[in-house]
C-alpha cells in the first residue's frame, strides 16, 4: 500500500507512525484509519521491531480529532460504522506484544486524545493540548475516551472534561495523570526516541509479558491479577532471554538479549 495520509519507519529496532495531514492539524479520517491498520499489520509482521511511537507531522498538532466535514455527513449508521473502525484501529495499540508510545506534539483532542490514550504511556510537547470536546458537537467521544480515560484518571475527573469539553494544556495532564513527561518541542521526539532505545534494548518476551499482565490485569481483581502475573513470570523464565539475563547478570556484564515472541 502507497501511504498518502501516515508517514511509516522504521530504525534500530524502532517503528514511527507519524500523522500526516497536517494542512488539517491531522485530523482523522478513513483513509488514514485505513492506512494506519495497514501499518500495523507489517508491524505484526515484523519480528525486529521491538517499540513503536505514534507522532503527527508538524508543530501545532498530533491529531486534531476526527475530519467534522466528513463526519457532519455521517447518518447514525454511519457513524457507527466509523466509531466501529476507529476503536479496532485503535485497540491494536493494547494488542500489540510491543511498547506504543505517543509522541503528543500540539493538539490531541477527540480521536486524537483518544489515541494517545490507548497507547502505553505519552510524552508530550509543551505546546501540547488534550480533551474530549465531542459535547460541544452534540456528541460523544466515539474511540475509547469514555472508557479509557476514566481508567487512567478516575471517574469523576474524566466526567469533568467529558461534560465540560474543555481542552487542558500538557502541565495539566501531567499532573492529573493523562502525561508521563513534558519536554519541550525541539526535544520531544528525541526523549520519546531514546526512552524507546532502553525498551527495545530489554528482552521482548519480558517485555511482552509486563504489557499483557498489566492491561489484563488492570481489569480484574487483585487475586486474580496476581495470578496472572505468576504464569506471566513463569513463562518469561522459559525463555532464552531470562537464560542469557540471569547468566549476564552473573557474569557481570551487559545482557545481550535476542529471545523470540515465538
Amino acid at each position: 500500500m502507497e501511504y498518502k495520509n501516515i508517514v511509516f519507519e522504521v530504525k534500530d529496532g524502532i517503528a514511527i507512525i507519524t500523522f500526516n495531514r497536517p494542512e488539517v492539524l491531522n485530523a482523522l479520517n478513513d483513509n488514514l484509519l485505513n492506512e494506519l491498520s495497514h501499518a500495523l499489520d507489517k508491524i505484526a509482521e515484523n519480528k525486529d521491531i521491538r517499540v513503536l511511537i505514534i507522532t503527527g507531522a508538524g508543530e501545532k498538532s498530533f491529531v486534531a480529532g476526527a475530519d467534522i466535514k466528513e463526519i457532519a455527513t455521517f447518518d447514525a449508521l454511519d457513524a457507527k460504522s466509523f466509531a466501529q473502525t476507529g476503536q479496532s484501529t485503535i485497540n491494536r495499540f493494547q494488542e500489540l506484544p510491543i511498547p506504543v508510545i505517543a509522541a503528543v506534539n500540539g493538539f490531541a483532542l477527540g480521536g486524537g486524545c483518544e489515541i494517545a490514550l490507548a497507547c502505553d504511556f505519552i510524552y508530550a510537547s509543551e505546546n501540547a493540548l488534550f480533551g474530549l470536546p465531542e459535547v460541544n458537537l452534540g456528541l460523544i467521544p466515539g474511540m475509547g475516551g469514555t472508557q479509557r480515560l476514566p481508567r487512567l484518571i478516575g471517574k469523576n475527573m474524566a466526567k469533568e472534561m467529558i461534560f465540560t469539553g474543555k481542552i487542558i494544556p500538557a502541565a495539566e495532564a501531567e499532573k492529573i495523570g493523562i502525561v508521563n513527561r513534558v519536554c519541550s518541542q525541539k526535544s520531544l521526539m528525541e526523549e520519546t526516541i531514546k526512552v524507546a532505545g532502553v525498551i527495545a534494548s530489554k528482552g521482548k518476551v519480558s517485555i511482552r509479558a509486563a504489557k499483557q499482565a498489566i492491561d489484563i490485569g488492570a481489569n480484574v481483581d487483585l487475586y486474580s491479577g496476581c495470578k496472572i502475573e505468576i504464569d506471566a513470570f513463569a513463562l518469561c523464565m522459559a525463555s532464552e532471554d531470562a537464560k542469557e539475563g540471569t547468566i549476564a547478570f552473573i557474569e557481570k556484564r551487559e545482557a545481550n538479549f535476542k529471545g523470540s515472541l515465538n
